[in-house]
């Protein structure tokens, strides 16, 4: 019997230790200004809250669970298709066996490797079939059954709230209002203005665990006065014709292609990128948003920086996360 993939997404989730699961999602910005989805949003705030991560994998809403799983994969996977290299686009069971003893032999765990398997299914690599196989064959690998979703999970406790609970939660929202309008100044009295450093901080995660911040690309003084890294663009896959490393014999006349490139700055006038190339060379890396951004195959992204000219209207091809800027800079 066939194990579905939304099955395997959340045994998955499960077989990784619940400490590294639970470590993860305290690191997370999940407060509403965050622009989370109210699907994703929720769960995991109940998640925090809750430390359930077994009822969670099992009873959340999917795209909770995946996303999850997904921040879980990303750096581990970036090391599977390092390790497969030419055959990353779509191996053979063997070869994508023998690139995960490699990066086992490296110091990758069960758990990233459980992670990498289960998001491959999920997302229906080329590979998913083979992953599948793993998961089944291999003993420290075969995911876990789901628990049984009964009264004390989240997906129930969601649904049914004691009246009583409801009726004291009403008593101290009305309670916490008249204090508010009692310790209100008068309409006639300005308040004193308080700058930011007097102002109190609200109490959010970010008090418990450091939200993730994107980093400076840090531009060398004569990119900053050209480019702006603040700029809107920046971090965007875009289309750009980007001058090659070097010249080829063959095709003297040619200096530039157009390709995928990351833009690192921009300013009215034209952007700072680094190219995306489809063969890999010292100075480039793995770019690991390839198949995220639907690029056709296996993309290296160039260390080396070099200003363009963009379009009117660029073609954007999508936009890095923060963990994929990250990772780059």
């Amino acid at each position: 019997m066939t194990v579905s993939t939304t099955d395997i997404i959340r045994r998955g989730l499960i077989k990784i230790d619940a400490v590294r699961v639970l470590e993860l999602v305290d690191g997370l910005d999940l407060r509403p200004s965050a622009r989370v989805t109210a699907v994703v949003g929720v769960p995991l705030r109940s998640l925090q809250q809750r430390r359930d991560v077994a009822s969670f994998a099992a009873s959340a809403p999917l795209p909770a669970v995946r996303a999850v799983l997904e921040l879980l994969a990303l750096a581990p996977l970036d090391k599977v298709v390092e390790a497969l290299g030419d055959h990353a686009e779509s191996p053979t069971f063997d070869q994508l066996s023998a690139a995960l003893e490699q990066v086992r032999a490296a110091g990758m765990g069960d758990d990233d490797v459980v992670a990498v398997l289960c998001f491959a299914v999920g997302e229906a690599f080329p590979a998913a079939a083979h992953c599948r196989r793993l998961l089944e064959e291999r003993d420290q690998w075969r995911l876990p059954e789901l628990p049984e979703v009964g009264p004390g999970t989240l997906a129930s406790r969601s649904r049914e709230v004691d009246p009583a609970l409801k009726e004291s939660r009403r008593q101290r929202r009305e309670e916490q209002r008249r204090k508010k309008v009692s310790s209100a100044p008068p309409r006639h009295v300005r308040a004193p203005k308080v700058t930011r450093n007097e102002q109190s901080p609200r109490a959010s995660v970010a008090d418990v665990a450091p939200v993730v911040a994107r980093r400076d690309p840090r531009l060398t003084p004569r990119e900053s006065a050209l480019y702006d890294a603040a700029h809107p663009l920046a971090g965007t896959v875009v289309l750009a014709v980007v001058p090659f490393d070097a010249v080829d014999p063959a095709t003297e006349e040619a200096t530039a292609k157009e390709r995928p490139a990351l833009v690192v700055a921009a300013s009215p006038t034209g952007v700072l990128v680094r190219g995306i190339y489809s063969q890999q060379f010292a100075n480039r890396t793995v770019f690991s948003p390839w198949r995220r951004l639907r690029l056709d195959h296996v993309s290296y992204i160039s260390d080396e920086r070099v200003g363009v000219e963009l379009p009117v209207a660029p073609v954007a091809l999508g936009e890095l996360t923060i963990e994929e800027w990250n990772a780059l800079f």
